[in-house]
């Protein structure tokens, strides 16, 4: 796709006569009325002394055109004045809606700057003279908030960056009733708290970082959103480029197409050098006779333009290879567990020796109104032993008991070193008043197997833990884990899911007893999938629920970048060797700082999940070291996978 630089550029630039703008002016964006382009654009100071801090302080500077192009002198619209935009306001991206001129912009509140002091926040003017108002906008860390420019199914809509500065970064809706809920301080808590809702999925990679460029502009064929994709983000060698997309007119949530090659990257030198060298990013956008007007900040220092033929570009974008599958895609990106924005639900304590370095992979059961969570508890000396907890709504745990419930006993979960072996990763199923867990017994030096217990359902509720003596259930020397057994016989036997070698397999046993030598085996159930997420290994996550669709199976997959990932199978229900369905993308990855980092990074992994008020409540563990929660609504998983194609 062809998009060519303006032979004018940079179209805008610093002016030494003005101080407030001596440094850069840059990241602007323009918006057409009455045949008049009116720019808004980062202005950047010579030093200033702000609240005994000396800094370079940007405000909001003002120029206009009559093609889009050659603008004519600058002025400064407006400047920090309250608390919470006090050192600086930043990147303004303006909208004319109902008569008015809608100015988000960045409001910086501390000094040195860090994420908790950079937030959205909000000017609104009738005639881009006199400020009417003004108002913070996101409690939390956000930018480059834009309104689209009518209502869409009679709300206000807008889109902004949340967590730029603390990433993952979420490209993100929000809709509106009424103005005031733009402002409203209990508004967007409640919207922050379910923020996995309301994202656009436009990351590919958890090393690049997306951020809003231009505000969506309205076409035949769907919202076209200009924005920022930076390339490895997290290096020294990130690299700036800016993409195209087009969102569904009615539900801006729906990737409709994208093209991922960059329309732009830094090329010239006034990209390539300036305040901040190498930038190019997008911070507004215009139709003028069926061109494409990009403009863009160049080095953190000017503005430029760049200009594409519309309709050559709705075409590429409607070019089936770049067309996101609506089935597949749209709906599978969409469902994705949602994180309690609280978590981590459970840390270790450190003046429990037993469970003070990590507490993580949690096996849960629901019994009545009650969650009952036991999760794997590791001491400094890497002993792993079972502890408990327990809570009501899901989310808070109401008991958490000082000692474990389940200790290494055996001689394949123990050793005489006192250190590295133990009870890991359980997972509970109830059968007939009793309850089974499964779990992985490790002593420090041969393979990892899968050991068996179980506890009556009355001693379980009255917390006194009389386990049965704990058997091996799978072979001698064979690396075998992540085992559960069906809460119901098939065909009058007992199903069992285990992790051998890098699938997961299935075994049918006439009873419960494992006699000595009787080990699991079986067959293979489910498979990784080159190429994909899950392309390394795979094992399950949660027991199976039942569902009137069939059994619902969570499972963890690695792929080759070693990420754990967790994804989701639909089993028939009176024949659950039978995959009705899969999910191609996962519902949940690493991303937040206590998935990414801890004992082990990048890992989210599940041992326990229940249905609660028709939302199923994963209980997961963080990068080995802490126990979290997210959440997704049943139907939607269901639906997902009836739809979805092995």
């Amino acid at each position: 796709m062809q998009i060519n630089r303006s032979d004018k550029n940079p179209i805008l630039l610093p002016s030494r006569q003005n101080t407030w703008e001596s440094t850069a002016a840059f990241n602007g964006c323009v918006t057409k009325t009455n045949g008049t382009f009116h720019m808004l654009y980062r202005a950047l100071s010579s030093t200033q002394i702000v609240n005994k801090n000396k800094l370079q302080l940007s405000s909001i500077g003002y120029s206009q055109s009559s093609d889009g192009e050659n603008f004519s002198e600058h002025t400064q619209l407006f400047i920090p004045q309250e608390s919470w935009e006090i050192y600086g306001c930043e990147d303004p991206r303006i909208t004319f809606l109902d008569n008015k001129y809608y100015i988000f912009y960045t409001a910086l509140s501390q000094f040195p700057f860090n994420a908790n002091g950079i937030k959205v926040g909000l000017a609104i003017t009738q005639d881009l003279k006199t400020i009417t108002q003004k108002h913070p906008v996101t409690p939390f860390n956000a930018k480059a908030m834009s309104l689209f420019p009518e209502k869409i199914n009679g709300k206000y809509a807008a889109i902004l960056t949340a967590n730029t500065d603390q990433p993952p970064a979420k490209i993100s809706l929000a809709l509106f009733d009424k103005e005031e809920e733009m402002w409203s301080n209990d508004y967007w808590q409640r919207w922050y708290r379910y923020l996995d809702d309301h994202a656009i999925p436009l990351q590919r990679a958890d090393k690049d970082q997306v951020e809003i460029g231009a505000p969506p502009i309205k076409t035949d064929y769907g919202w076209l959103l200009i924005y920022a994709y930076i390339k490895d983000y997290f290096t020294d060698h990130k690299i700036f480029t800016i993409e195209a997309a087009l969102l569904d007119l009615h539900n801006p949530k729906i990737i409709l197409s994208r093209i991922t090659t960059p329309l732009l990257q830094p090329e010239t030198n006034y990209e390539r050098f300036g305040y901040v060298p190498n930038i190019v990013f997008p911070s507004g956008a215009q139709i003028h006779n069926d061109e494409l007007f990009v403009y863009y900040g160049a080095a953190d220092t000017y503005t430029c333009l760049a200009k594409c033929s519309l309709s050559e570009l709705l075409s590429e974008l409607n070019d089936p290879k770049n067309k996101v599958e609506h089935v597949g895609e749209a709906v599978d990106i969409s469902v994705r567990l949602h994180r309690y924005f609280e978590n981590p639900i459970l840390a270790p304590i450190n003046d429990h020796e037993w469970e003070n370095k990590a507490v993580f992979n949690p096996a849960v059961i629901k019994i009545q109104d009650k969650i009952h969570i036991l999760y794997r508890a590791m001491s400094n000396n890497n002993v792993s032993n079972i502890g408990y907890a327990q809570t009501t709504d899901g989310y808070h745990i109401d008991q958490r008991l000082d000692k474990p419930v389940y200790v290494p006993r055996e001689i394949f979960e123990t050793n005489g070193s006192g250190n590295n072996f133990g009870c890991e990763d359980p997972r509970l199923t109830l059968i007939d008043e009793r309850i089974y867990m499964c779990y992985t017994a490790y002593d420090g030096h041969n393979a990892p197997r899968v050991a068996f217990s179980s506890i009556s359902l009355e001693d379980f509720l009255l917390q006194r833990w009389h386990w049965s003596i704990p058997k091996l259930i799978s072979p001698p020397g064979i690396d075998d884990k992540d085992a559960c057994v069906l809460p119901k016989t098939v065909g009058g036997k007992y199903m069992f899911f285990h992790r051998l070698q890098t699938f997961i397999w299935v075994d049918f046993v006439d009873d419960l007893h494992f006699y000595e030598g009787n080990y699991l085996g079986g067959s293979i159930l489910l498979k990784s999938r080159p190429g994909q997420w899950d392309s390394h290994k795979v094992g399950i996550a949660a027991p199976p629920i039942e569902t009137p669709d069939g059994w619902l199976l969570l499972y963890h997959g690695i792929g080759d970048d070693h990420y754990y990932r967790v994804g989701a199978v639909l089993l028939d229900l009176d024949n659950p060797k039978q995959i009705l369905g899969r999910t191609t993308y996962p519902l949940l990855e690493p991303e937040m700082h206590n998935e990414k980092d801890g004992q082990i990074p990048n890992v989210v992994f599940p041992c326990g999940a229940v249905v609660k008020d028709d939302t199923l409540f994963v209980y997961y563990g963080g990068a080995d070291s802490v126990t979290d929660v997210a959440t997704v609504k049943m139907d939607k998983v269901l639906q997902l996978l009836k739809k979805s194609h092995l």
